[in-house]
């Protein structure tokens, strides 16, 4: 199948990147494809550090799926032994747990069945670092080392911050931007996919590939997805994360707590949709530019009758006045159950509240109701008298079921 045109290519691929270097080198690469009918090889690096690939993740892997589609060939490394370092980028200090080669295996399988959502993994090249890192000499380290010189090393931001900070840097961290380019010059890399932090070890392999008479690669950098508080780059250890192998229905509900000015981000890095229809609708009205976009990014990994499914679940028991189908369950002790003050059963019981002032506060406003949404409960020291699978409701997103035990 021939390759679409250079201009066609160069439109799809310039979405939702942030930097692309040397960019012009870029049309002659595609151009020199096209003519040979010989596809490019796109690299992109992962170290199985116990990932949990969420969408921040599937950013630069879209972009290797979409250069799958546009006919030329993706090259995932597994850096099972870049792994064993710790990747130095964004860090202000050094990993403080090394992984063993058993842990890394685990995870690196783990990584792949969930990579398997976002990129065709029957057409790609898989390889292991360790392949070539293994059977290298002492003396073979020490040949590669020499061409990189500490000054260089130094120019690295988070390096040269930490120099700043007198924080320590240790002799294997200054290995692994080295041995990232060198994974480059092993599978001979077209293109190289990844964050802008990443941008130092980009041209780096550019040097080691010319110092080897191979083809320069061309660093292609996306901005770094910001998590569910807006601010922040999305990240599971922040809790400001989206998963791709979350259920739909817990996706949705994250799709809808996204702040306003991040939908033109999270449209342009995770789906098709033209931009500018994308803004339109953004601006016309958020809340369905949001359960658009859910529904489009979960059909991705879930299908699509899972992202509308999700969508009406959603509208039903949050965005409508159903209940929850998994409300959670709290137990009372059956003997306190006939005989508490409505904010004891608030407050103390159920833990609804963080203060008893809380509780005050939500009653008079009325905030809370007991097994009916109209049923609002306005007198804090009212009688209540608790059943088996009673609901209570204090806010919006507060409501539980009552379970009563026996002591």
């Amino acid at each position: 199948m021939p390759f679409p045109p250079v201009a066609e290519q160069l439109a799809l691929i310039r979405r939702g990147v942030e930097k692309i270097v040397p960019e012009a080198e870029l049309a002659i690469k595609l151009e020199s494809s096209r003519k040979t009918g010989k596809p490019l090889r796109i690299k992109y690096g992962i170290d199985p550090t116990g990932i949990d690939v969420h969408l921040g993740h599937t950013v630069p892997l879209r972009k290797l799926r979409q250069f799958q589609e546009l006919g030329h060939q993706a090259v995932i490394i597994i850096g099972n032994y870049t792994a064993l370092v710790g990747d130095p980028s964004g860090r202000d200090q050094a990993r403080s747990k090394r992984l063993t080669a058993e842990d890394v295996e685990t995870n690196a399988r783990d990584y792949l069945n969930q990579v398997g959502k976002v990129i065709d993994l029957s057409k790609a090249e898989v390889h292991r670092n360790g392949d070539w890192f293994s059977i290298m000499s002492f003396s073979d380290i020490l040949q590669l080392c020499g061409k990189v010189t500490i000054a260089q090393l130094l120019t690295r931001d988070d390096f040269a911050k930490r120099m700043a900070a007198e924080n320590a840097i240790y002799l294997h961290e200054c290995l692994y931007p080295v041995m990232q380019a060198w994974d480059s010059v092993m599978i001979k890399s077209d293109i190289e996919l990844g964050g802008t932090e990443q941008l130092y070890s980009f041209m780096l392999a550019r040097d080691l590939q010319r110092d080897q008479n191979l083809s320069q690669q061309i660093g292609v950098m996306s901005p770094i997805l910001v998590g569910l508080d807006g601010v922040k780059r999305m990240g599971k250890s922040l809790g400001n994360y989206i998963g791709i192998s979350e259920a739909p229905y817990e996706m949705m509900k994250k799709f809808m707590q996204l702040p306003d000015q991040c939908m033109k981000m999270y449209y342009e890095l995770l789906t098709t949709v033209p931009l500018a229809e994308a803004e339109a609708l953004i601006l016309q009205n958020p809340k369905d530019a949001k359960m658009g976009l859910g529904k489009l990014v979960i059909a991705d990994y879930h299908g699509a009758e899972a992202g509308v499914d999700a969508a009406k679940r959603w509208q039903n028991e949050i965005g409508g006045d159903a209940l929850p189908s998994d409300l959670p369950e709290i137990n009372v002790s059956r003997t306190k159950a006939a005989n508490l003050k409505l904010i004891d059963l608030i407050h103390n019981e159920l833990k609804l509240t963080a203060s008893s002032s809380d509780a005050r506060r939500l009653i008079g406003q009325g905030g809370v109701w007991i097994n009916d949404r109209d049923n609002k409960k306005t007198d804090i020291n009212e009688i209540i008298s608790v059943a088996d699978e009673t609901i209570v409701a204090a806010g919006k997103k507060k409501i539980v079921k009552v379970r009563l035990v026996d002591e």
